[in-house]
C-alpha cells in the first residue's frame, strides 16, 4: 500500500445545496447543446471513448466499495480532457465567422491558459488552418509552451499569474480583433464558455454509457475556474436528476476560489501568491456563468495541499494490485487525494458520508502533459 499520509487543509459543506435546482439550469447547457457537441466531436479523426478504469487497490486503501477513474490521458493524442472543449469552441466560432463572411480570412483565435486548454485551442486552430495566440503566465512550464508552439500557435509569456495572462489576452485580442476562446466567463462573455462546457459534456455522456445504469454515490471533481465542474454537473443533473451523486469539489489550497466563494455566498477573487503543482487548478476566480450552478449543485468542497500530488501520480503508475498502470498527470489525482484525505480523517469521512458501500467517480483529467515533471515524479 502507498505509505503517504494524505491530508486536506479545509472542508466546507454547502448549506445552499438544492437537490431540485437542476430545473433552473436546463437552459445553461441544454441537451441540444450536448447532443450537437457529441455529434460533431465523435466525427473527428481519432475520436474514441476514453477508458473508465476501476482502481481496486486505491478503493481498498480508501475503505470504499469501488473507484471509477475516467482516464483522459489518451484523448485525441493531446493527453487531456481539455481537447474536447477549446477545440470544439474554435470550430463553433469559425463556423459562425464563415457563415457571416463566406471564408475564414482574417479569423484568428486567442486564449489564456495554464497549458492544456491552450493546447486544445491551438490544436483546434491548426485543424482548420487559422492563426492562434496563446497567453501563458510566468509559472507555465517551457515544455507546455513548446507543445502549443508545435501546433502552430504564437505563445506570449506574461509576468504574474493566470489572471494576469487573461488580462493581457483580453487587451491584445480587443486591439487585434482576435476571437477569445476562454473556458471562463465574465460580463458580456458567455457564449464561448458554454460551447467549451458542451465539449466537456462528451466526457459525461461517455461515462453514463460506460456505467451502464449504475449511478455512483459520490463524484469528486477537480476545480480551477469551475468550467469542468459546471459542464459535468449540468449534464449529470439533467440525466440523473434527484439521483445525482454527492458532489465534492477538490481544489488546491493555493487557489481555492470555489471554497472562498461558497463560504462568502458570492464570487470571490483569490489572489494566487504560491503556485500549486496542479497547474490546471491554478485559477483565482469562479466563472461567472457557472457560479449559480456550483452555488446550488455542489455539496462539499475539500482543499488539498501539494504534498500528495507526486505520491498519487506514482500510485496510479505503480498499482498495488493486478490492475493496469495508469499515466496520471499532476491534476489527475486531485479527487483521489481528497478521498484518501477523508479516509485519514474520520470526521471528514463522516461529513462526506463515505463508507464501505460508497462508489466513487473521479476524473483522471490528464496524462503526462508536462513530460519533464512526470519523469521527475516517477524518479523521486
Amino acid at each position: 500500500m502507498n505509505s503517504t499520509t494524505y491530508s486536506h487543509r479545509k472542508h466546507l459543506e454547502n448549506s445552499n445545496f438544492d437537490a431540485t435546482a437542476h430545473t433552473e439550469f436546463s437552459s445553461l447547457l441544454s441537451q441540444t447543446d450536448c447532443e450537437a457537441a457529441k455529434h460533431e466531436i465523435s466525427a473527428w479523426d481519432g475520436y474514441q471513448q476514453t477508458p473508465l478504469v476501476e482502481l481496486d487497490d486505491i478503493a481498498a486503501a480508501a475503505g470504499v466499495k469501488s473507484i471509477y477513474y475516467k482516464d483522459e490521458s489518451g484523448r485525441f493524442g493531446l493527453g487531456s480532457f481539455k481537447a474536447l472543449g477549446g477545440s470544439y469552441a474554435v470550430f463553433k466560432l469559425a463556423d459562425e465567422y464563415k457563415a457571416e463572411h463566406g471564408n475564414l480570412e482574417g479569423f484568428a483565435v486567442a486564449t489564456a491558459t495554464d497549458g492544456n486548454h491552450g493546447r486544445s485551442v491551438a490544436w483546434g486552430a491548426q485543424r482548420i488552418g487559422v492563426e492562434c495566440h496563446i497567453f501563458i503566465h510566468a509559472h507555465v512550464s517551457q515544455q507546455r509552451a513548446d507543445a502549443m508552439a508545435a501546433l502552430g500557435a504564437e505563445v506570449h509569456r506574461i509576468d504574474g499569474n493566470y489572471d494576469d495572462s487573461l488580462v493581457e489576452c483580453e487587451t491584445l485580442s480587443s486591439k487585434n480583433n482576435w476571437q477569445i476562446v476562454s473556458d471562463t466567463s465574465w460580463d458580456g462573455y458567455e457564449t464561448v464558455p458554454i460551447q467549451v462546457m458542451a465539449g466537456y459534456s462528451v466526457m459525461a455522456n461517455e461515462i453514463v454509457e460506460q456505467l451502464d445504469g449504475h449511478i455512483p454515490s459520490h463524484f469528486i471533481i477537480p476545480a480551477g475556474c469551475g468550467g469542468l465542474a459546471g459542464g459535468m454537473l449540468a449534464y449529470f443533473w439533467q440525466v440523473w436528476k434527484d439521483q445525482l451523486p454527492t458532489i465534492v469539489i477538490a481544489e488546491s489550497e493555493y487557489s481555492d476560489c470555489v471554497y472562498q466563494s461558497l463560504e462568502a455566498n458570492q464570487i470571490k477573487l483569490v489572489n494566487i501568491v504560491d503556485e500549486t503543482l496542479m497547474a490546471g487548478l491554478s485559477c483565482g476566480e469562479v466563472s461567472k456563468i457557472i457560479w449559480p450552478l456550483l452555488a446550488k449543485g455542489v455539496q462539499h468542497v475539500v482543499t488539498i495541499p501539494d504534498d500528495g500530488v507526486v505520491p498519487m501520480m506514482q500510485w496510479l503508475a505503480r498499482p498495488t494490485s493486478s490492475r493496469a498502470s495508469v499515466e496520471g498527470g499532476e491534476c489527475s489525482g486531485a479527487g483521489l487525494i481528497a478521498l484518501m484525505a477523508a479516509n485519514n480523517d474520520p470526521s471528514l469521512k463522516q461529513a462526506l458520508n463515505i463508507n464501505a458501500q460508497s462508489t466513487i467517480l473521479v476524473l483522471g483529467t490528464e496524462g503526462a502533459t508536462d513530460p519533464e515533471f512526470y519523469k521527475q515524479a516517477m524518479e523521486s
